[in-house]
């Protein structure tokens, strides 16, 4: 019997010098799911990124995956500039020794389908607008076919409908993969939009304060989704209290949630402060 492949994460925790910047960090990642790490600016986002990335030594818990083959885009693109957009793509393909026809016509391929012409393939980066860079940046990662893509807010800089197309192309990249994703966004509706489980992170020190699950499948999602559930999340105290938002009265903060919540509307707290939600009251 084949185990399914999963990232594990157990009390883990990371300082620079004096300053604990996480602690505490428990999750759990099988294949197959998207996992939305959100919260705001210095919670430690990126640090556990790095750590899952290996770009850290783990010091104090423990990280275990199963995971062989992962893949990173960053919130900058990267791109090497001596190099045309299709080397770019096939950049790591070259590293694993693929021969120069396979990698180009790999990297030819993908850069088609995240949406870049022909003649965008042979141009340099300074050519590109910011968009076509991170076009090339996700095709980068997905050319090498991970088991595990990891996202440092690669989307941010993007306007709406650029958005909309990259969400889609990574939603249907993901269908029927097995690959696992654990993403950093600022923006909930994004998390909403794209994950399978939605880990709300808190600040000094950076720790995972709840956890939600959308049983949606992404490529299922609409707009309405998208827009219902959000607001559901920000009726949440702990949600608002991570993100520094001024706490809902109770007559107009917890029986709208609780309205939502019996609805069915396919947002669930699973988790909320490190305890399951069903012990403490809370399920949504």
């Amino acid at each position: 019997m084949t185990i399914p492949k999963r990232l594990q994460a157990q009390g883990l925790g990371h300082a620079y010098a004096l300053r604990t910047v996480l602690a505490g960090i428990d999750f759990e990642l099988p294949v197959g799911q998207v996992a939305a790490l959100v919260g705001p600016s210095g919670c430690g986002k990126t640090t556990l990124l790095h750590l899952v990335a290996g770009l850290l030594a783990v010091r104090e818990g423990r990280l275990a995956s199963d995971f062989a083959a992962p893949a990173a885009v960053f919130q900058q693109p990267r791109l090497l500039p001596w190099n045309r957009a299709l080397d770019n793509i096939a950049l790591g393909l070259k590293a694993r020794g693929v021969v120069r026809r396979e990698r180009e016509r790999r990297a030819f391929e993908l850069g088609l389908r995240v949406g870049l012409a022909a003649d965008d393939l042979e141009k340099y980066p300074h050519q590109l607008s910011g968009g076509m860079q991170s076009r090339v940046a996700l095709a980068r990662a997905l050319v090498m076919e991970p088991d595990l893509l990891l996202l440092d807010e690669p989307f941010s800089a993007l306007d709406i409908g650029l958005k909309a197309e990259l969400y889609a192309l990574l939603a249907e990249h993901l269908a029927g993969r097995e690959m696992a994703v654990l993403m950093i966004t600022h923006d909930l509706m994004e998390a909403v939009r794209l994950s399978d489980q939605l880990l709300v992170m808190a600040p000094d020190p950076g720790r995972i304060v709840a956890r939600f699950d959308l049983a949606r499948p992404a490529l299922a999602r609409d707009d309405a989704f998208v827009y219902q559930h959000t607001a559901e999340l920000l009726q949440h105290a702990t949600v608002r209290a991570s993100f520094g938002l001024p706490a809902l009265g109770t007559a107009a903060g917890a029986p709208q949630a609780e309205a939502t919540c019996q609805a069915g509307g396919g947002l669930r707290l699973v988790a909320s402060g490190g305890a399951p939600a069903a012990r403490r009251g809370l399920q949504c």
